[in-house]
């Protein structure tokens, strides 16, 4: 028989099962709309999930594409029958964590995306940090409190927002600075997104990833660099995971060290994969990328 003391223990050996299996940084794979950004909201969907795709990301500007003729839950019930579940949302809104002096307009126009992304039913939601800004070192102590401002709106409606460091940025284009903010920010409805493509093409180096705080990276982008000069690489040179030169066993593996278990987003821009098919682009992504998750042992 199963006795008392063992019932009282279920709940917390049920929690112990979890958190170990979350420390052992399993992760699964997702596709980002840019990657099949030709065929449209509906038809990179459709051609994803033919593929084996079970996690999908949405690009705002494809989904705004698609709710000129039709509507939100109509999106949702694409998402739906076919069986995605979207994991993460861009929210094309800039000016987020830097000066700006439209920012109460910005900050309405993220409010208006996390309640439309909210219908969708998405956790998430990312800016990155683009801009041609020249800082000086006070709008890094403000940029803590526009942090704090964002977690407020996406709180409201129970979403993650994130911020996505990008290498051409003048004011956050790397893994350290954007954590120097984030931390600062103290906000629990705030995190990184971490690029592969924006962390091995840029001025980062791995050992900046033990700077990551156990479970603060909320979602990831996957990609590899090709084996050229940094200078000539470009967002169109991205490659597929597993095609490139890029430490991706051991990023991946401080990933997982640091306690990331979500989606692994394949984003690519390349027109080679943009103007594919998105059933065969699909398949080659799902082939080659989840081959390099079995290496690193996150699948």
């Amino acid at each position: 028989m199963i006795s008392r003391r063992d019932i009282l223990l279920t709940p917390a050996a049920l929690f112990a099962l979890r958190t170990a299996e979350a420390a052992n940084g399993k992760m699964t794979l997702a596709l980002h709309h840019n990657t099949s950004s030709r065929a449209g909201f509906r038809g990179s969907l459709e051609g994803w999930a033919r593929a084996g795709i079970k996690e999908v990301e949405i690009a705002n500007n494809l989904l705004d594409a698609f709710l000129k003729t039709d509507s939100l839950a109509a999106a949702r019930r694409v998402l739906g029958d076919l069986g995605l579940t979207p994991v993460s949302a861009s929210c094309g809104v800039g000016g987020l964590i830097e000066p700006n002096p439209n920012r109460a307009a910005t900050l309405d126009n993220f409010r208006k995306r996390c309640e439309m992304f909210a219908t969708l039913g998405l956790p998430r939601i990312y800016s990155t940090t683009a801009t041609m800004i020249k800082p000086v070192a006070d709008d890094y102590k403000a940029a803590a409190g526009n942090v704090r401002e964002v977690g407020e709106i996406a709180k409201q409606f129970q979403l993650t927002a994130m911020f996505e460091f990008v290498r051409q940025s003048t004011f956050a284009s790397t893994l350290t600075t954007l954590l120097s903010i984030t931390h600062a920010a103290a906000h629990p409805n705030v995190g990184p997104l971490f690029d592969f493509y924006h962390f091995w093409s840029g001025h980062n180096r791995l050992e900046d990833m033990d700077a990551i705080r156990p479970g603060e990276i909320k979602h990831v982008h996957f990609q590899d660099v090709p084996d050229m000069p940094r200078e000539m690489l470009d967002q169109t040179t991205r490659v597929i995971p597993g095609d490139g030169v890029s430490p991706l066993t051991a990023i991946l593996r401080k990933l997982a060290d640091k306690g990331y278990d979500g989606a692994l987003s394949v984003e690519l821009f390349s027109p080679k994969f943009q103007e594919g098919d998105p059933y065969e682009v699909a398949r080659e992504i799902k082939g080659k990328a989840e081959s390099v998750m079995r290496q690193a042992k996150v699948i």
